[in-house]
């Protein structure tokens, strides 16, 4: 018998039998249930949602849903490449100038001191050092090109005319369209048969040929008159001709040395530098990627051309002599590549500082070719220039104030400056063919020079430089717009070099801002 067998619990509660539910109690049992009925039909309904929201194709192995996807690549930045001449050239001549139709005003009109002075501007914008400023000359105006660094340009022109200087302004746009309508098919200037070259068809300018061999140099030095007036291979109103221009300066570059030309005679070294200054002041505009890969060599090659213990000279590789007058080019051509972000030799400026201390008159000012000493002012060539004295001009002196002032020197720093300045009052500039006093080559730079100086220097130097140009711009046939190569260098350079010269020379107020400021 198990332990619980007696055992034995009374209930108090109703057996089963005995108990009777009456309506009330039922309905007071389903009453109290109902909640949780409630909540069950709502949870049985979720899920039947949620069952419902089921994708149940997915599981159904014999159903396959692919998808397809592609993902489009994005067109690859093409590097823009210099367009060849021949599409150019046909556009071109579609294009053709009438000049007669463009002209600002007659050469011969006169204008008030006042609106002449408002014209040339006033140099009151200044930089702590030459190109480290954006700063614009505020009385030209901000135009295109550079701009900032390498002056107005663009607008230059227009805001010059605007303002008064609509004679200088014409003699600009004149020479201009003459350099334009004789570029040759291939982009270059002819230097000694450039009459060939005139789109136009026909010519009856033939006089004033140069020599063949400056066809780098002189093409460099007429793109840097389109460049300063503000168009590049990217943009501007003589764009086209720039870039005809620029493409054949590349093409004529040797890729390993870096050399624009070939090495002849001892004016290669001078196109060289003419062109790289070109090609440097282009990509500081137009930042292509292809010509950055020859302005760049074109530097490289200033570098190992440069005399370890001073400037540059006529040998490559150097063979230890310097001369002012290539040493100016060179330098100007590396502060174009610096400012344009390249890799350039900065020890050349301090080469170029110790050259022109070395060969400058410290009592007088004067600022010799190859020393300091007297007739030592600028080179002739026994027979082909030899008539033209150099004791009548005092280009080195102008070459040197420029370079100084390049280089980030100023008057206050360096009183020679203004010694340099007031001998070149002494001599101003002066068209007088029987006296031999024309010297194209120091106007151009005595004009940068002497812009930059400011105050009684520029004033002075202005007027007589307006007086000597202007009235001997060509007015006739299709020499309209040019200059007779008379002067030093003009055998050389002939035709090309003389009218580039000039109009690079009158864009003197607004090609490059003022570094030194008002004074």
């Amino acid at each position: 018998m198990s332990d619980y067998e007696d055992l034995h619990i009374e209930s108090n509660l109703p057996k089963v039998w005995e108990q009777e539910e009456t309506f009330n109690d039922l309905l007071y049992d389903w009453m109290s249930s109902a909640p949780w009925l409630g909540i069950s039909i709502g949870l049985h309904f979720v899920a039947f949602m949620i069952v419902r929201a089921i994708p149940w194709e997915i599981f159904t192995p014999n159903e396959e849903t692919i998808i397809q996807a592609t993902l489009e690549q994005p067109p690859p930045i093409e590097e823009e490449e210099p367009e060849e001449p021949e599409e150019e050239i046909e556009e071109e001549v579609e294009e053709e100038p009438v000049i007669m139709d463009q002209e600002i005003s007659d050469h011969n009109e006169t204008e008030s001191q006042e609106d002449f002075e408002e014209a040339l501007g006033d140099p009151d914008q200044n930089a702590d050092s030459p190109f480290d400023s954006d700063n614009l000359n505020n009385q030209i105006g901000i135009g295109g090109g550079a701009g900032g660094k390498f002056g107005g340009r663009g607008g230059g022109r227009r805001n010059l005319s605007a303002r008064g200087g609509r004679p200088l302004a014409q003699a600009i746009k004149d020479g201009l369209e003459w350099l334009k309508v004789h570029q040759s098919e291939d982009g270059y200037w002819d230097t000694d048969e450039f009459f060939s070259n005139n789109i136009k068809g026909g010519t009856d300018c033939t006089e004033g040929a140069g020599i063949a061999s400056q066809d780098v140099g002189m093409t460099g030095l007429a793109l840097l008159a389109f460049l300063g007036d503000g168009s590049s291979t990217r943009q501007g109103e003589y764009r086209k001709v720039v870039k005809r221009g620029i493409k054949w300066l590349g093409d004529q570059q040797d890729e390993d040395s870096g050399l624009l030309g070939e090495e002849v005679g001892h004016g290669f070294v001078y196109d060289h530098a003419i062109g790289a200054l070109a090609l440097a002041e282009n990509y500081y505009d137009s930042h292509n990627p292809f010509q950055k890969l020859q302005t760049q060599r074109a530097m490289n090659f200033i570098g190992k051309a440069r005399n370890p213990y001073g400037g540059w000279r006529y040998e490559v590789p150097s063979d230890g002599e310097t001369d002012t007058s290539i040493t100016g080019w060179m330098i100007f051509a590396l502060k174009a590549g610096d400012d344009a972000k390249l890799k350039v030799d900065k020890e050349g400026y301090i080469g170029a500082a110790e050259w022109l201390d070395s060969v400058t008159d410290s009592s007088t000012g004067r600022v010799g070719y190859i020393g300091p000493e007297q007739g030592g002012r600028s080179s002739r060539v026994t027979g082909a220039n030899d008539d033209f004295p150099p004791e009548k001009t005092e280009a080195m002196t102008g070459v040197g104030l420029l370079t100084r002032i390049f280089l980030g020197q100023t008057p206050e720093e360096m009183p020679i400056m203004e010694k340099h300045g007031d001998l070149m009052l002494r001599m101003l500039p002066e068209w007088n063919e029987s006296a031999h006093t024309i010297d194209m080559y120091y106007w151009y730079y005595g004009t940068y020079a002497m812009y930059q100086l400011g105050g009684e220097h520029w004033s002075k130097w202005k007027k007589a430089m307006e007086k000597a140009i202007l009235p001997h711009q060509r007015q006739d046939g299709d020499y309209k717009g040019s200059w007779d190569p008379v002067g030093p260098w003009g055998y050389q350079g002939g035709r090309v070099y003389s009218t580039a010269l000039m109009v690079l020379t009158l864009e003197v107020f607004y090609r490059y801002s003022s570094l030194l400021g008002a004074r």
